[in-house]
């Protein structure tokens, strides 16, 4: 039996890392999201192949103007084990040109199956090992604790589903008022974000929706002092702008990682084009 791949990292903490890419490149994500539509666009196949040249082009279109790459896990398992295999490929090919990955799983599980994550996307051997992923705190924060320990030990980092833009996801994380689902959500991050009180940013993020409106304010959240970075999508297509990230965020703006994904990939399959959008919302965000 062969060997498991070493994808080991050195230990600088993730949130570390995370601030010096949004020092010298800037504060965006690009999201790498491969939906039908957009690789008809491209006029590709919605096949393994298609699949394959969207992803690596964007990677080499983007990867010297952003902070950090986001491919969407969902887009790679709709096409089974091929599928997955391009991810492995966009995962190292993100290494390879020097800018960190969030895989965007939104694992959430208890015990053992929660392990069994953490080491799938965090563990040092794991072929899709990032150097983040997105989590789901819907089965209580603390269940998270395999890959919140995991990715402290190999500097790997997490960003925790906190307050989503989706009309669905008040009736969850809204609830409680000045107590609210999200505010705990928050709370527990900060506490996290402890062990890495010596770094510029802790390596435990929140995800908080572009086009949440007032809700950070009326729930009471404090994102300034939460510590951690903070995963911002929907900039764009889904009409956030730059202007409306400074209004959202307020204070906690300096820690906002945005995240464009179609409205950038809309300028492909030209290189140029992903380029050109990339820099435009750059240019917004700083």
């Amino acid at each position: 039996m062969s060997e498991k791949p070493n994808r080991a990292l050195n230990r600088t903490p993730f949130g570390a890392r995370l601030a010096q890419a949004m020092g010298e490149r800037g504060p965006l994500c690009v999201g790498i999201d491969p939906h039908p539509a957009l690789l008809e666009r491209w006029e590709l196949a919605d096949d393994v192949a298609g699949l394959r040249r969207f992803s690596l082009a964007v990677v080499d279109a983007v990867a010297d103007l952003a902070a950090a790459l986001k491919p969407q896990v969902a887009l790679y398992e709709r096409h089974g084990a091929a599928g997955l295999a391009v991810l492995e490929e966009v995962l190292a090919a993100s290494a390879a040109a020097g800018i960190l990955s969030i895989a965007d799983a939104k694992r959430g599980d208890i015990g053992s199956t929660m392990a069994a994550y953490a080491d799938a996307w965090l563990g040092d051997r794991s072929p899709l090992a990032a150097d983040a992923v997105t989590l789901s705190p819907y089965l209580g924060f603390e269940s998270l604790r395999p890959a919140l320990d995991l990715a402290a030990a190999t500097g790997r980092g997490a960003f925790v589903l906190a307050l989503t833009s989706n009309p669905e996801g008040a009736s969850v994380q809204h609830t409680g008022g000045a107590h609210s689902v999200a505010k705990g959500v928050c709370e527990a991050a900060a506490a996290e974000n402890a062990r890495y009180a010596e770094e510029a940013l802790g390596s435990v993020g929140l995800v908080v929706g572009a086009t949440v409106g007032d809700a950070v304010g009326r729930l009471g959240l404090d994102l300034a002092a939460m510590g951690g970075p903070i995963l911002a999508p929907g900039l764009g297509a889904q009409g956030a702008s730059g202007a409306q990230l400074r209004s959202t965020f307020g204070e906690a703006y300096p820690r906002v990682l945005g995240t464009s994904s179609r409205d950038i990939l809309g300028g492909g399959p030209s290189r140029d084009g992903l380029r050109g959008r990339a820099e435009r919302t750059l240019a917004e965000l700083s």
